[in-house]
This record gives structure tokens, C-alpha cells and sequence, in this order.
């Protein structure tokens, strides 16, 4: 597995039931929220992390059967989407992939949707464990199931431990996506709510360069990373493709061609 690192900002869980999760995830338990600070918490609809909503704004949690992701599944574009062509999704081509940042899994997801076996690697134990709260429901729901029996999941830090990470994967980790945190300015606009939460968890991914090393090793055929549409590619290689959107773009660095 590697190391997994630990979150920048601590994540009390919450709750009797969930005792044991804490355990599992070597995080601190308490029975109930401390008046600060984030909580991995059981809701009606699974695992969230909640914090103080004027900083942080609604508990966020990963979902694949509802919400967004049921949007995106029906409208969002098919193979047609940005991050599918760069995956290199085509006429024939079905492309096996590696989330190495996978956060709340909504590209992973969207991969599958389109037939991808994908594996989710995620570092922070907390979202981690959001993301198996969310596969276990998809598995149980009729309408998605097949789609999350495409996806796999593991903890651990994709930076030094990427390799163990996919070795026990029943596939070729033909592709790897990367989804750095891109680190920002204090004079820049404010970060939207979410975003704030997910750098008081995770940091701001300063070992980029690291990962896509690590990426690169790993991958057989591309390595994908998203970055905001201006800012610089990641320190390393150049990429040999930009695929442009309208707010992001993808750097695609390239060992050999993606065929059916």
C-alpha cells in the first residue's frame, strides 16, 4: 500500500456505530461533534464530513447514485466529455484507468459509466472512507450496480506508493488521471467552500511532481492531468497533448497509443 499520509487537519468521527471506522482508519473518535474542527458523521444517507458552515458550507460526502452523479451519468456528454478524451476513450477503445487522486470519485465514476474498469486511490482516510460508504450503496442499487462492479478502491498515498497500490488490480493500468490540488495565492478570489475543505484536509498536493513521476512509472500506455485552464503544467516531462475546456485542461503525457 505504501504511506498513507495523514490529513492536514484532523477528522474527529462521530458516533457509537462508528467506533469501529475509527479504528480502522487509525482516526480519533469521540461521541459526539466537538464544537470545532471537521467530523466524519453518519446521515441519513451515509458517511459525510460536516464542519462550521460559514467556512465550509454543506457536509460534503461521495454519491453515486443520486444528485450530480445521476445527472452527469444521463446528461453529461458521453464519450463526448473532456476527461473521456483524454482518457482516450474512441471508436473501439475502452481504456483501463487508475484515479491516483481519486477525492469524491465523480471522474472515476463517470469513467466507468463508460464502460472503464477504474481504480480509485485515495490518500486521506477520511474521504476514503466516504468513497466506500458510497460504493457500498451503488452496489445495492439496481439502477447502478453494474457500473460500480467496474470500480475498485484503495487507501493509500499515490505519490510513494502508487506501484503497490495497483499491483493486486485485476488490470492493466493503462491509463493513470491525476487531479492535483493546484495550490493558490492568498491574494487570489476566494476558494469555494468545498475546495477550502478539501485543502484544510489533504494540504495542497506540494509533492506534484512526485506523483506524476510516480504516474508515469506506472501507466502503459498515458498519464492525463487536469489542471485550471492558465496555470503551468506540473513541474517534470512537458506534455506531448493539452486538451483545452472552458475552465480546465488536460496535459497528456503519452508512452504509446491507445488501440481496440
Amino acid at each position: 500500500m505504501g504511506d498513507v499520509s495523514e490529513s492536514a487537519t484532523p477528522v474527529v468521527v462521530v458516533g457509537e456505530t462508528l467506533a469501529d471506522l475509527a479504528e480502522r482508519y487509525g482516526l480519533p473518535w469521540a461521541p459526539s461533534a466537538p464544537a470545532d474542527g471537521l467530523v466524519l458523521q453518519r446521515a441519513g444517507h451515509g458517511l459525510e464530513i460536516a464542519g462550521d458552515a460559514r467556512r465550509y458550507g454543506l457536509p460534503i460526502r461521495a454519491d453515486f447514485v443520486s444528485g450530480a452523479a445521476a445527472h452527469r451519468r444521463r446528461y453529461g456528454g458521453g464519450r463526448g466529455q473532456l476527461v473521456a478524451r483524454a482518457c482516450g476513450f474512441g471508436k473501439g477503445v475502452v481504456p483501463q484507468v487508475v484515479d491516483a487522486t481519486a477525492g469524491l470519485g465523480r471522474d472515476a465514476f463517470v469513467l466507468a459509466s463508460l464502460g472503464a474498469e477504474v481504480l480509485m486511490v485515495e490518500r486521506v482516510a477520511a474521504i476514503h472512507a466516504l468513497l466506500a460508504a458510497a460504493l457500498s450503496q451503488a452496489m445495492d442499487d439496481d439502477e447502478v450496480a453494474e457500473i460500480a462492479g467496474r470500480l475498485s478502491l484503495r487507501h493509500a498515498d499515490s505519490a510513494t506508493g502508487l506501484a503497490a497500490a495497483v499491483d493486486d488490480w485485476a488490470h492493466e493500468p493503462q491509463v493513470v488521471h491525476l487531479d492535483p490540488m493546484f495550490p493558490h495565492r492568498e491574494k487570489s478570489a476566494l476558494v469555494k467552500k468545498e475546495m477550502r475543505l478539501f485543502r484544510d484536509l489533504a494540504g495542497g498536493d506540494d509533492d506534484a511532481p512526485r506523483l506524476l513521476e510516480a504516474a508515469l512509472e506506472v501507466a502503459t500506455h498515458r498519464v492525463v492531468v487536469k489542471r485550471p485552464r492558465k496555470a503551468p503544467p506540473i513541474d517534470g516531462p512537458a506534455p506531448k497533448h493539452v486538451l483545452e475546456g472552458k475552465t480546465s485542461r488536460y496535459d497528456l503525457y503519452v508512452h504509446r497509443s491507445l488501440k481496440h
